[in-house]
């Protein structure tokens, strides 16, 4: 790969899965036992908060059991030693990322450690519960905090400062993504457009490969280091 300068990279529940976060869809997803209507939809908080509060209430203890992988420790190695613009942008609600200590980052379907209040619509950090209703660490209104997360049908975080980052770059990396959820699917094309290289790494092709300059397969805790150290040695 040519010198680069700017880059963007995109990471989806395959860099998280290798630590033991089962991704949404698939036959062991969270999905399984739910409709996507029933617990991810703004609907569906209105019809059944309970059900909706429960299942996040879940994934979020379900952080204390797991640590950040190999992958997410080499792009905190390339976040702490990257002279150039970088943007890490991930689709994941989990907060490994974090863990591993990457800083330049944004979460653009939202965090699962962020409460999201529906009086003030002021975000807080949350550690327990939201199914006992908490009163808002803000404005104090009770049983008013709804999951931080970007439901379907709601727009995703950061798309102005996302986008503008893609713009500037002039290399764009895909890590463990579907390629079907949009708009991040749309990422690759984007970056392509203004000229920028692109790169797929991913435990199998997905549904944008395609799009995509160079596609590597294979787990994402030995993909990403090896990737990583061809940037910094």
């Amino acid at each position: 790969m040519k010198t680069h300068r700017n880059i963007v990279v995109l990471t989806g529940a395959g860099i998280s899965a290798e630590s033991g976060l089962a991704t949404f869809r698939g036959p062991d997803g969270l999905w399984e036992g739910h409709r996507v209507e029933d617990v991810c939809t703004p609907e569906a908080l209105a019809k059944d908060e309970a059900l909706v509060q429960r299942f996040y209430d879940a994934r979020r203890a379900a952080l204390g059991s797991v640590e950040p992988n190999a992958a997410h420790l080499a792009l905190a190695r390339l976040d702490a030693e990257w002279a150039g613009e970088l943007l890490i942008v991930t689709q994941n609600v989990d907060d490994l990322h974090e863990r591993a200590g990457t800083r330049r980052l944004t979460h653009m379907h939202g965090e699962l450690k962020s409460a999201l209040c529906r009086a003030c619509e002021e975000r807080s950090p949350i550690a327990g519960d939201l199914i006992d209703g908490p009163p808002c660490p803000a404005c104090g209104t009770p049983a008013a905090l709804r999951p931080d997360i970007v439901f379907f049908g709601e727009m995703p975080y950061q798309m102005e400062r996302i986008e503008a980052a893609i713009q500037d770059c002039d290399l764009f990396v895909s890590i463990g993504t579907s390629g079907a959820v949009y708009p991040a699917a749309g990422f690759v094309q984007l970056a392509g457009a203004v000229g920028a290289e692109t790169l797929e790494l991913n435990l199998e092709r997905s549904s944008g490969s395609g799009w995509f300059d160079v596609s590597r397969q294979g787990p994402a805790s030995v993909l990403v280091p090896d990737w990583v150290a061809t940037l910094i040695g």
